[in-house]
Order: C-alpha cells, then sequence, then structure tokens
C-alpha cells in the first residue's frame, strides 16, 4: 500500500481528473487524500475523502475575484495578469498548507495538477518524489513560443518564485521529470512527447452526483443538444445563449439544454430548459451533440460519449483545444465574440445531420477507451513506488 496527495487548485475542471485516479488508487488499496481549498473539493469528492486544508475560503475568494478580473482581459494583458495575479499569488498562498499536509499524510508521491505549483515547490523542498497531473494539453506546446520576450518572462516570474521558496534552481515545476499524466490521446494532440508523458483519455469514474436533473423533461424521439460555457464563462454568456436560442427557436425535433445562471435567457422556446447546473456526465449518454466554449473537460467527456461538437472558444486553451475537435473530424468551431444565431443554426445542424462528425467523434472515442483513463493512470502512479 502507497500513500498518494494530489495538490489541486480550486478549479472545478482541474480537480475532476484527479477525483478518477484517486478512486481508482483507493480501489486498490491505497490511501490518498487530497490538498487544496475544502469547501470546493468537498462539494467534488466522494463522501469521506481525506481533504487538508491549503486555502482558506478569504484566500480562495481572493483567487476567484482575481480570475474574474482576468477573464475580462484581451491580449498580452491576460498572461500577465494570469502570472503575476492569480498562478504565483496561488502557489504562494498554497505553500504552508502543503507543507503541513505533507507532514501530516507522509505521500510516498505527491501528484499535483499543472496549475498547482505549490505541489512541486514543496516537492523539491521535502524532497518528495511529485508527478504532474495535466488537465489540458496546452502547455505541452509551448503557447507562448512564438513570442520569445513573453515566454522569457512568464519563466522569470517561475524561477524567481523557486528560487524565493526553495531556495535554488530546479528544473521546470511546470512538468515533472518522472511522470506526466495528461488526460487526452493522440487522436487529438499527436505524438512526439518524451517517454515519461503518458496520455490516458480522460478520467471518467468515481465522481459522486449531486446535481439534480428534471430527466422526465427528455421526450422520446428527440434529438438533444447540451449548450455549455463552463463553470467560470457561464455568468459571461447571456449574448451567446441568446443567440443559440434564436438558432433553435423553430428547429424541430430537437431538444436544447442549456447551463447557465438564471435570467442567462430573457427569452426561449419551450424545448430549450435552462439549468445553473446538470449532472453532465449523466446526460452525456441521452445526447446527440454539445456546443461549448472548448473548455477540455467538456470537449473530452463529450468525445468520450462519441458525440460532436460545436465549439465557440473564448480564451486561454480552449482555441487550441477547438483545433484539436475541427482537426480530428468531430466538430465546427465558431467566433464567439461575433457569432449569430444563423450560424450557429447551420453549424448544429450540420454536426446533427452529417454522420461523418459523429463517426469521427467514435474514433476519438475510441481512442480514450485504448488509452485506459484512470486505470492506466493508476499504474504508472503505481510503478512510480515500485
Amino acid at each position: 500500500m502507497s500513500r498518494y496527495l494530489f495538490v489541486v487548485p480550486p478549479l472545478v475542471g482541474h480537480i475532476n481528473p484527479t477525483v478518477a485516479v484517486g478512486g481508482e488508487l483507493a480501489d486498490r488499496g491505497h490511501e490518498v487524500a487530497w490538498v487544496g481549498h475544502p469547501a470546493t473539493l468537498r462539494t467534488l469528492l466522494p463522501q469521506g475523502a481525506c481533504v487538508l486544508p491549503a486555502l482558506d475560503d478569504e484566500l480562495e475568494q481572493r483567487i476567484q475575484d482575481a480570475r474574474q478580473h482576468w477573464l475580462g482581459l484581451r491580449g498580452m494583458a491576460v498572461v500577465k495578469f494570469f502570472w503575476q495575479d492569480f498562478m504565483i499569488p496561488l502557489a504562494r498562498a498554497m505553500v504552508p498548507g502543503v507543507e503541513a499536509a505533507v507532514r501530516e499524510f507522509a505521500p510516498d508521491v505527491l501528484v499535483a495538477d499543472q496549475q498547482a505549483l505549490a505541489g512541486p515547490l514543496v516537492a523539491h523542498r521535502t524532497a518528495t518524489p511529485w508527478v504532474t497531473s495535466a488537465s489540458t494539453p496546452a502547455e505541452l506546446f509551448r503557447p507562448l513560443k512564438s513570442l520569445p520576450k513573453v515566454e522569457a518572462w512568464v519563466d522569470a516570474q517561475i524561477e524567481d518564485l523557486v528560487h524565493e521558496v526553495v531556495g535554488r534552481s530546479t528544473p521546470d515545476i511546470r512538468f515533472s521529470e518522472r511522470l506526466v499524466l495528461v488526460f487526452t490521446s493522440s487522436a487529438l494532440v499527436g505524438n512526439g512527447f518524451p517517454d515519461h508523458y503518458v496520455f490516458t483519455g480522460p478520467a471518467l469514474s468515481h465522481r459522486p452526483n449531486r446535481t439534480d436533473f428534471p430527466w422526465h423533461w427528455l421526450a422520446d424521439g428527440q434529438r438533444r443538444v447540451l449548450v455549455s460555457l463552463g463553470t467560470l464563462n457561464g455568468a459571461a454568456g447571456e449574448r451567446f445563449f441568446g443567440e443559440v436560442a434564436d438558432a433553435v427557436a423553430d428547429l424541430r425535433g430537437v431538444q436544447v439544454v442549456v447551463v447557465g445562471p438564471p435570467g442567462s435567457l430573457t427569452r426561449a422556446p419551450d424545448h430549450v430548459l435552462l439549468a445553473e447546473r446538470v449532472p453532465q456526465l449523466e446526460l452525456m449518454p441521452h445526447l446527440d451533440a454539445v456546443v461549448s466554449h472548448g473548455g477540455h473537460n467538456t470537449v473530452c467527456e463529450a468525445l468520450a460519449h462519441g458525440l460532436p461538437l460545436v465549439v465557440a472558444p473564448i480564451r486561454d486553451d480552449q482555441p487550441m483545444i477547438a483545433d484539436q475537435v475541427v482537426s480530428a473530424g468531430a466538430g465546427i468551431r465558431l467566433t464567439y465574440g461575433r457569432v449569430r444565431a444563423a450560424e450557429i443554426r447551420g453549424a448544429l445542424e450540420e454536426v446533427l445531420d452529417r454522420p461523418g462528425y459523429a463517426e469521427a467523434a467514435r474514433r476519438v472515442q475510441q481512442s480514450f477507451q485504448a488509452a485506459g483513463g484512470a486505470s492506466t493512470a493508476a499504474d504508472h502512479l503505481e510503478a512510480v513506488v515500485a
């Protein structure tokens, strides 16, 4: 039996893969714990999971407020704010709690999400073996390589943080030299990565479902579409949601579930349901297509169920994820800020009516199944200790 400590930021999409991997490890008899923001973790983890604090509610709120401000920025201001006002402060804030968790839990392996830099910092300071949980593949491609001065500035921010916390230089703390778990497959990202980069496909098991849904609303004989902009962007999606409602207003034989805050839709026909939250994984088998902002979790969950996509990326890694979907033939990309109802309707009808998109989605689905998901990730984590 070994002990595994997952270090995660207070972000749903970064926590979810660790829930599956941690659950698989626990099923094999290992001890598993998570360290991060307790209130966020307890809504996502199975009841009774071991949770250790690294962020209190006040610090978490400050981090979330900073992230909300960041969502309103554009251009290079996005990169600067992301590192200077989000990633680096988050790491500093989490270091004491992660260090205390390492002392208390004494892990054999520390599994650090790529946006929880406190994990590798403490691992280096305490000589704890550590691996990376890459919840999105964007950083693997050096997204700033075409902007060498900006990339050098980011590298300098990380190096200064490392010297501040560890007291010496280390290899790039964004990626472990032992193991990098990437929750996608070569069908989307291609090949050519180092051998210790393991592409497991999405890890979707062991997630508790605590969200109600009016299942009776789903009518027999209808095709069904999910529209989601993710947990962070939904509040800013009123214009997009309105265009979606207009796009499907007279679309017969199709039911549409829109995930957004109350009031996101000022007008909606009877075959459109607005829900603040949905049990997304449980809903996927009942769907025929997904309209998404290109968040890695939603895209991979859709493709894991063989569903074609209409993707309207907003920021961050989303344009890259959207391009991967298009390159795989599994969907259509739209321009989020300018798209109108007619374009949304045309894209939606195309992915629903032309079987090539669903066939391509099923090819990606098969690659995910072959990659092994949480089971493969657990195999490799066990090998780190062996």
